[in-house]
C-alpha cells in the first residue's frame, strides 16, 4: 500500500511502543500537558485522582490518570525544539497511525496539547511570577524548514520579518500561532503575548560568558518587534500541531524579566503556583 511505512521510518520498540516515548496508543489521553523538566511530571500527577500509567525512557516521562473524572496525561519533553520534533511526531503516530500494520488511519484524531512551562520576558512591563499565554510565536531554530508542507503567515509574522535586522539569522525564522479555540482555558491569564523560541540558552538568549552574543541589544530589538517573552519549545509545538492537525496552547510562568534584571524570588513556589493554576482550569 502507498501509505505503508518502512521499519526505518516508524521505529518501534520490541513491545510495539513508539521508539523514544516508549508508549502504546492506550497509554495516553486525548488531553496532554507537556512540561520540559522530567521531575515536573510527578509534581503534576500527584494532583491526579488516579494514575494508571507511569512510563519513561531517556528524558521522556509520562503519567496518565484521571483528574476530576477526566482522563489526562502529563509528559516531559526535555529541552528544545529538537525534542519537540520527536514528541509531536510520536504522539501523532500513537493516534493516527496503525502501529501494528504501519499504515495511516483513515480517521484523524486531534489531540489537545497544553504546554506548561517557564519563560523569561523581554518586555520591561511584564511582572515576574505571573502567567503568560502565547498567541503568536516565532521560531529561531529553523526546524520547520525541514518540513515540505509547512507554510504559515499572518500579520504578526509579516511585520516581524519586514523589520528583523539580523540577516544571518533571518533564513531560520518560521512562525505559528495558538489554537484560538483553546484560549478560553486561560482567558484570565494576566498576560497574552508573542513568544520567541530560541535554539539555545546562552547567546541565543543574549547571555554572554566567554563567548559574545551576536548583539548586546538583541532582546531589546525583539521587544521592539513585538516579542513579549522567550523560551525553547513553543514554536515547534504550535507549528507541528498545525501541520499534523492537533490543537495547542502554551502558558508560561514568567520567572525572569531580562530587561529589568529580575528573577523570581522563589521559583519553586512559582512552579507550584503554575501547576495549581493550570490544573484548576484545564478540566472544565
Amino acid at each position: 500500500m502507498l501509505n505503508k511505512l518502512a521499519a526505518s521510518e516508524l521505529v518501534l520498540n520490541e513491545d510495539g511502543s513508539v521508539y523514544h516515548l516508549n508508549l502504546l496508543p492506550e497509554d495516553i489521553a486525548d488531553k496532554i500537558i507537556l512540561v520540559g523538566d522530567p521531575d515536573r511530571v510527578a509534581k503534576v500527577s500527584k494532583y491526579f485522582d488516579t494514575v494508571e500509567i507511569k512510563k519513561n525512557k531517556r528524558e521522556f516521562y509520562t503519567h496518565t490518570g484521571t483528574l476530576r473524572g477526566e482522563r489526562i496525561t502529563v509528559m516531559s519533553t526535555g529541552i528544545g525544539t529538537e525534542n519537540i520534533d520527536i514528541v509531536m511526531n510520536e504522539l501523532d503516530a500513537l493516534v493516527n497511525i496503525d502501529l501494528k500494520n504501519k499504515e495511516f488511519k483513515t480517521e484523524h484524531k486531534a489531540l489537545e496539547l497544553f504546554r506548561m512551562g517557564t519563560c523569561g520576558s523581554v518586555n520591561p512591563d511584564v511582572q515576574v511570577d505571573n502567567m503568560l499565554v502565547t498567541q503568536n510565536v516565532v521560531g529561531l531554530d529553523g526546524l520547520m524548514h525541514f518540513y515540505q508542507d509547512y507554510n504559515f503567515e499572518n500579520e504578526f509574522s509579516k511585520g516581524f520579518l519586514e523589520k528583523f535586522p539580523y540577516e544571518k539569522i533571518k533564513p531560520m525564522l518560521y512562525f505559528s500561532d495558538w489554537a484560538e479555540e483553546m484560549g478560553d482555558y486561560y482567558k484570565d491569564a494576566k498576560y497574552h503575548g508573542n513568544t520567541a523560541t530560541f535554539p539555545g540558552f546562552y547567546a541565543p538568549q543574549g547571555r554572554q560568558l566567554r563567548l559574545k552574543a551576536v548583539d548586546d541589544k538583541f532582546l531589546e530589538t525583539l521587544n521592539d518587534l513585538g516579542i513579549t517573552n522567550f523560551e525553547m519549545e513553543t514554536s515547534a509545538i504550535y507549528a507541528l500541531s498545525k501541520l499534523l492537525g492537533h490543537k495547542a496552547i502554551t502558558v508560561n510562568n514568567v520567572i525572569a524579566n531580562r530587561r529589568r534584571g529580575e528573577f523570581s524570588a522563589d521559583h519553586h513556589a512559582s512552579e507550584k503556583n503554575l501547576i495549581d493554576w493550570v490544573l484548576e482550569r484545564i478540566i472544565k
